[in-house]
């Protein structure tokens, strides 16, 4: 078993599965998700603070080895550099809003139950990778969305797996390096934008 050693080097004192939480492009193409470990990770999303309760996420999950030909209709929708390595990850889910809920912090909801799911993977050593790069309207099709959806992201998720398989150069390379972050003092404030906290 795989487990990746990119933990945060964090200023100050937080959980470790914080600091264990990070977001691989290698995973083991040989190690399966289970359907439970699955169903907890989405049972997390479902107790994800939402306003008014509206819990406007949806989720298409897409396993490799379970939904082959939603899986690669998936994948198909990612940009190139993104299907380099996602062909690798045993579950692709494809994570939207909503359109039928008008709510302006929708999207805000949506991204809180997606940290309740990497939360609950790193809990159980699992690894999630969310996409930006990929075709909407295209993803929308290949699940058979409505119209009035919005896909936000595609997650990969899947066990770690060895960075040496990934095939780009710059893939391996961010595997590999230190993780950083900016400082607290850069996007923190105290008492009114840009005074020192």
């Amino acid at each position: 078993m795989t487990k990746h050693p990119k933990h945060a080097a964090a200023d100050h004192d937080v959980m470790p599965l914080i600091r264990e939480r990070w977001s691989p492009r290698a995973f083991d193409p040989n190690r399966d998700v289970s359907r439970d470990d699955l169903l907890r990770l989405l049972e997390a999303a479902r107790w994800a603070p939402s306003s008014r309760n509206a819990q406007p996420w949806r989720f298409v999950v897409a396993s490799r080895r379970e939904a082959p030909v939603s899986f690669d209709a998936l994948w198909r929708t990612l940009s190139g550099s993104n299907q380099s390595w996602a062909k690798a990850a045993p579950v692709l889910v494809l994570v939207a809003v909503d359109g039928g809920l008008s709510s302006p912090v929708a999207v805000y909801d949506v991204g809180g139950a997606m940290a309740y799911v990497t939360m609950q993977a790193t809990s159980l050593d699992l690894s999630v990778r969310q996409m930006q790069g990929f075709d909407r309207e295209q993803a929308r099709a290949a699940v058979r969305a409505p119209a009035n959806s919005d896909p936000i992201v595609i997650a990969a998720i899947g066990h770690p797996g060895d960075p040496a398989t990934l095939d780009l150069d710059k893939h391996r390379a961010a595997e590999t390096a230190p993780r950083e972050r900016r400082p607290i003092a850069e996007f923190v404030y105290g008492g009114a934008w840009g005074e020192p906290y």
